[in-house]
């Protein structure tokens, strides 16, 4: 098939491209949010194709794989057909609602012939989607391998923005974290973020790195911290578990589902998992038997090859 897509969000991609598809992604001159075009940081296969929005008329798509509202109207103007009504559609959904949770109705409600999907069982039962056929297809992870060391007796961070996006992210909760021990924060944005917490630089270091350097310095850390309250499913939670890193996490949106008993503490309760950083810190075969297990469950659960089959049948549904 011949799938048109927006790169919206780099990780989610990144495993969705690894199929045997060619992928259309719109490319504009200024490379904005609806025309990033390839990927800059990641690994992305040569059957990702960039095309401008004005030659789309000139190439057959067989299905478009809407991730924002706008996309509805970009696709029809950009290709001269209607999705959902024209070319077979999907809507992912990558986030959970915002704003009156229990009342959020999907903005694909208003799209006719489009099949919804959502990343996580947690986003399907917290939108409104009306009488549309919803789905769920959970993430997949394209394996980086067992590179845990825990070399350095800190706790891994990963998060964007942390400052703009607050108790979203659980920046505030960052400085109790701190002192159970030294925090290393990846992600875009990060910069200056000890000063905004009011933190010695030595307990919360920030770093923005490229992907493919991402892991390897994640993986140096004795423990993943996931401290957010709010979200579908950080995929770097993911990541973290298929590095072979013991996992720190707020029991929260699909947290409690990702990580099984064994592969690290997930809780409400601050006290409860900043008690297992210390643990984490001060042992470090515990942190590394932890981490094994949590590496065989993301494995088994979120593997690259369950994802890219559940895809091929929806592909196939919708398309049929």
């Amino acid at each position: 098939m011949r799938i048109l897509l927006w790169h919206v969000h780099g990780s989610w991609t990144t495993a969705f491209v690894q199929g045997p598809h060619t992928y259309v992604v719109p490319v504009t001159p200024g490379r904005g949010p609806d025309g990033l075009g390839r990927a800059r940081t990641f690994d992305w296969p040569d059957s990702v194709i960039e095309v401008p929005p004005e030659q789309l008329r000139e190439i057959h798509v067989d299905v478009v794989i809407l991730q924002r509202p706008h996309e509805a109207d970009l696709a029809e103007q950009w290709l001269g057909r209607r999705p959902g009504r024209d070319v077979p559609a999907v809507y992912l959904e990558h986030n959970a609602p915002h704003g009156q949770v229990p009342d959020t109705r999907h903005p694909a409600i208003g799209l006719p012939g489009v099949t919804l999907c959502h990343v996580t069982h947690f986003n399907r039962l917290m939108w409104d989607n009306g009488d549309l056929p919803a789905t769920v297809i959970e993430h997949g992870i394209v394996d980086p391998g067992s590179q845990f060391t825990g070399e350095l007796p800190h706790a891994a961070v990963v998060v964007n923005e942390p400052v703009r996006r607050g108790r979203t992210t659980g920046t505030d909760l960052l400085p109790q974290f701190a002192d159970a021990a030294p925090l290393d924060v990846f992600g875009m944005g990060t910069e200056g973020l000890a000063g905004h917490l009011g933190l010695p630089s030595g307990r919360c270091r920030s770093h923005e790195l490229a992907q493919r350097d991402l892991h390897a310095a994640m993986a140096q850390c004795r423990v993943y911290v996931h401290p957010v309250r709010w979200t579908s499913l950080g995929l770097s939670l993911l990541e973290a578990m298929h590095l072979g890193m013991p996992v720190v996490a707020l029991a929260t949106t699909e947290a409690t589902e990702a990580v099984p008993e064994g592969a690290g503490v997930v809780s409400t309760r601050i006290d409860v998992l900043t008690d297992a950083v210390r643990d984490f810190i001060a042992d470090p075969r515990y942190a590394r038997t932890t981490g094994e297990r949590a590496r065989t469950a993301a494995l088994a659960r979120y593997g690259l090859s369950r994802f890219l089959d559940d895809w091929e049948r929806l592909l196939k549904e919708v398309t049929r």
